[in-house]
C-alpha cells in the first residue's frame, strides 16, 4: 500500500501538468477548431456564390442564348461541354421568358414548364443574385443571370445550380480536417507537457512541488532557529541567504547580493567559519557560520574545566588504587579495626579536600585543576594546603579561565618539580601553600613550596623564553605565564631562597 502510496506522489507532477495541458489545448483547440470553420464556412459560402453567379453570368452573356436563331442541340452540347469543365456546378439550367426550360443539365426536363421560384432582377442592380431554394434535385444553392437580348430586353434566365448535399460534405471534410489537426495538436501538447513536467521535476531533484515547498520551509525554519549565524553563498561569492541571527550580529545589515569578501563583521566579539560546498568534486558555494565570541569562549571554559576534570579523575583513580592496596593489605593481616579507620579516615579527608575547593571557587574549570592538583600531590607525597580564606568568584573579575588554568598549572607544575629535587632530604616535609583571592575589581593568585629555591643568578632569567637550568627543550612555562598575566594588565613576582623554597604572586587589577 506505501508503494502504491509512493508512486502516485511521484506522478502527481505529471497527472497536474496533464490535466492542466489538456483543460487548455483542448479548450484552445476547440475555440480555433470551431472559429476557423464557421470563417472557413463564411468564406467557403461567399466564394461558392461568387462561383455560381460568375458561371451563371457568364452562360448568360453567350452570345449562343442572344441570338434569337439558337439551336436547341447545339445549345445543350456546348452547355453541357461546359458543365463537364466545371466541378463544382452540379446543374445549370436555362429559363426562358415563357418559363419554359430550354436547356437543364438533365436532358429530361428540357421542354417542361420551370414551376420553381422566378428571380425578380428589377430589384438586383447587379442583373443576378444567389439563394437557396428546392428543385428536382433536391435543397440546393442556386446563382440566377437574367438573360437580355441585342436590344436589351429580358428574354429569360439562367441559373447555376450545387446542390446542399455537395455543399455539407464539403462542410464535414473541413471539419474533420480541423479535428485532426486539434488531436495532433493535443497529442504534440502532451509529449511536450510529458517533457516539460520531467524537466522540472529533474531540476526539483526528484521532489513534487509541495514536498520540495514543504522541505524548504522546514530547512529555512531550521536555519532561522539557529543561535548561529548563517550566510549562503554561491560560486562567484555572492551572498545569496542571511539568517536572522546573522543579520543580527551584523547589525541588520541587507548584505544579500554582495560579495561576502566586501562584508566586514561590525565587532570583534564576531568569529566566522567557512565551509565549501562540494558538488561532483566542484565548489559551487560556501557556508559562511559566525559564531558569538563570548559564547565560543564560553563553550572553550567548559572544555577545558572537562578535561580537568578527566585529569582530576585519572589521578584520582591512581591514587585510590593505591589506598585499596593499603586497605587489602590490612585485611589479609586480620587488621580490621585498622582498615575501617583507614577507610573513613581518608574518605574524609577526600570529601573535606574537594568540598573546600569547590566552595572556595566558583569557576569550574580552575575547581577541576585543583582537585586534580590535590590528587597529583597525594601521589607525589606533596602536602597540598589550600590557605584559609580562599575565595574566587568571575563576577569580581572576569577572567578568561583558560589563562588562570594556565598560570595556576604552571605554577603547581614547577612547585612538584622544585619539590621533587630534594630525593635526599626525606626527613624534610614537602609543603605547597596554594591561594586565591578575588574581591570587585581585582584577583590575587599566590603559591608557596618547600622546594629547593632558586639562585639569584637564575632568578634574573627565569622568565626569558627557553631559559631552563633542567635541559634543553624546557623553559617556556614561566615565559607563556609572565606573557598571559602581562597581556591582561596583570604582575607577576617571585621570592626565592636556596634551600628554603620559592613563592610566585600573580595579581589582576581593573
Amino acid at each position: 500500500m506505501a508503494g502504491k502510496n509512493k508512486k502516485i506522489t511521484l506522478k502527481r507532477i505529471q497527472q497536474i501538468f496533464f490535466r492542466s495541458q489538456i483543460i487548455l489545448i483542448v479548450s484552445l483547440a476547440l475555440f480555433l477548431g470551431v472559429a476557423g470553420t464557421l470563417i472557413n464556412i463564411h468564406f467557403e459560402t461567399q466564394k461558392r456564390d461568387q462561383n455560381l453567379q460568375n458561371v451563371a453570368e457568364t452562360i448568360a452573356r453567350s452570345p449562343m442564348l442572344i441570338d434569337d436563331g439558337k439551336d436547341s442541340a447545339i445549345l445543350a452540347e456546348y452547355l453541357d461541354s461546359l458543365k463537364d469543365t466545371l466541378d463544382n456546378i452540379d446543374v445549370i439550367s436555362v429559363v426562358g421568358k415563357d418559363n419554359v426550360r430550354l436547356y437543364h443539365s438533365n436532358h429530361e426536363l428540357i421542354g417542361t414548364v420551370y414551376d420553381g421560384t422566378t428571380p425578380e432582377f428589377e430589384s438586383d442592380e447587379e442583373g443576378y443574385y444567389a439563394t437557396n431554394d428546392i428543385g428536382p434535385s433536391g435543397t440546393q444553392r442556386r446563382a440566377y443571370a437574367a438573360i437580355y437580348d441585342a436590344d436589351g430586353n429580358y428574354i429569360g434566365f439562367v441559373m447555376a445550380i450545387m446542390l446542399m448535399q455537395n455543399i455539407h460534405r464539403e462542410t464535414l471534410q473541413t471539419a474533420f480536417i480541423f479535428i485532426l489537426i486539434t488531436i495532433a495538436a493535443i497529442l504534440m501538447e502532451l509529449l511536450i507537457s510529458t517533457e516539460l513536467s520531467g524537466t522540472i521535476k529533474k531540476s526539483l531533484l526528484g521532489y513534487e512541488p509541495d514536498v520540495f515547498s514543504a522541505m524548504y520551509q522546514v530547512r529555512d525554519n531550521i536555519l532561522e532557529s539557529l543561535d548561529e549565524g548563517i550566510i549562503a553563498v554561491d560560486r562567484e561569492g555572492t551572498v545569496q541567504f542571511v539568517n536572522h541571527a546573522a543579520s543580527a550580529m551584523l547589525g541588520d545589515r541587507n548584505i544579500v547580493g554582495q560579495q561576502l569578501d566586501n562584508v566586514k563583521l561590525c565587532s570583534e566579539n564576531v568569529l566566522m567559519d567557512k565551509v565549501p560546498i562540494r558538488e561532483n568534486d566542484e565548489t559551487v558555494g560556501e557556508v559562511a557560520i559566525l559564531h558569538d565570541r563570548a559564547e565560543y569562549m564560553k563553550l572553550v571554559e567548559d572544555l577545558t574545566g572537562t578535561r580537568y576534570l578527566v585529569d582530576s579523575m585519572r589521578a584520582n583513580n591512581h591514587d585510590f588504587t593505591n589506598k585499596l592496596h593499603v586497605i587489602l593489605g590490612l585485611i589479609q593481616m586480620e587488621m580490621y579495626e585498622e582498615a575501617v579507620s583507614y577507610i573513613e579516615n581518608i574518605t574524609i579527608v577526600q570529601r573535606a579536600t574537594i568540598s573546600k575547593i569547590m566552595n572556595a571557587v566558583n569557576e569550574p574549570a580552575v575547581a577541576a585543576l585543583l582537585i586534580g592538583k590535590t590528587a597529583r600531590a597525594s601521589e607525589l607525597n606533596v602536602k597540598f594546603i589550600l590557605r584559609e580564606g580562599c575565595y574566587y568568584s568571575n563576577t569580581d573579575m572576569n577572567l578568561p579561565s583558560e589563562v588562570l588554568v594556565t598560570v595556576i598549572g604552571n605554577l603547581i607544575d614547577n612547585a612538584f618539580e622544585a619539590m621533587n629535587e630534594k630525593n635526599d632530604a626525606y626527613d624534610v616535609q614537602k609543603e605547597l601553600l596554594f591561594g586565591i583571592y578575588s574581591r570587585p575589581g581585582a584577583v590575587l593568585i599566590t603559591t608557596d613550596d618547600t622546594g629547593t629555591g632558586i639562585s639569584e643568578q637564575d632568578l634574573e632569567h627565569i622568565f626569558e623564553n627557553g631559559y631552563s637550568t633542567k635541559g634543553e627543550g624546557r623553559g617556556t612555562g614561566l615565559y607563556q605565564v609572565k606573557t598571559m598575566v602581562e597581556s591582561l594588565g596583570g604582575t607577576i613576582t617571585v621570592e626565592s631562597q636556596e634551600g628554603a623554597g620559592t613563592s610566585f604572586s600573580v595579581s589582576f587589577t581593573k
